[in-house]
């Protein structure tokens, strides 16, 4: 206490270092023991890691060359486009010029206009293209023939005007064939027989005459309601042999 007041401090000798020292080291043995003992027992329930199994896949196979035009084209810096359909120009063309195909340059089209598009007719067609015609109208389709009308009735047969006998062959007088033929004849408008037909035949010899006959015979034209109309009649010819005399 003295030497503190006068500011001599010496060394105080402790007598009680071990059982400090032996203290300190029975302190961090404890307390080491108490950590790592719980930790033993959690190292027991910490589940297992299953292995990693990896798996390596072989590497793609190089890609094709390119074609002989693509590698033409990247050697001289030109871009093409590949396409299926007709090749189509990539870069614009430098003047455009808008020509008729298959006409001059200095050549218009008949019919044009005034100030028009070059290439037209110089000064043009005053008030534009002539309109073509309006087309002519339909020829009127041709009447229908009357139809003849039959001889019976009420309509009478026309005056006969011409009439030829018709010539007896040799060969039926000498054959002694007789006989009346009926025949069907077609007169037009104008009184002509145009058309025989046989309804009742007797020999072939002698229908052949009493056709060519009637042929030749005329009539009246026949009028009705003021037309004229072809008409359709009958007729009787009869070859008979004369007596012996």
């Amino acid at each position: 206490m003295f030497d503190l007041v006068t500011g001599k401090a010496g060394h105080i000798p402790n007598h009680n270092a071990a059982p400090l020292l032996i203290s300190s080291i029975a302190e961090a043995v404890a307390f080491t023991a108490a950590i790592a003992v719980p930790l033993l027992f959690i190292a027991d329930r910490v589940p297992e890691v299953p292995s990693i199994i990896a798996f390596v896949a072989a590497a793609p196979p190089p890609p094709p060359p390119p074609p002989p035009l693509a590698r033409a084209a990247a050697a001289t810096g030109q871009k093409t486009v590949a396409a299926s359909g007709p090749s189509i120009p990539i870069e614009a063309p430098a003047e455009i010029r808008a020509e008729a195909p298959g006409l001059p340059a200095d050549d218009g089209v008949p019919g044009g206009v005034e100030d028009g598009i070059p290439g037209s007719i110089v000064g043009g067609v005053p008030g534009g293209a002539i309109e073509a015609p309006p087309p002519p109208p339909p020829a009127p389709a041709p009447a229908a023939a009357p139809r003849p009308v039959r001889i019976a009735g009420e309509v009478k047969a026309p005056a006969l005007l011409t009439r030829v006998e018709p010539d007896y062959p040799r060969l039926a007088v000498a054959a002694n064939i007789t006989g009346v033929v009926i025949l069907e004849a077609t007169v037009n408008t104008e009184g002509e027989v145009t058309d025989v037909r046989v309804l009742r035949s007797v020999h072939p010899l002698l229908d052949f005459e009493a056709i060519k006959a009637l042929k030749q015979w005329r009539y009246s034209p026949l009028t009705l309601n003021g037309h004229r109309s072809p008409f359709v009649l009958t007729v009787t010819l009869s070859f008979a042999l004369k007596p012996a005399a």
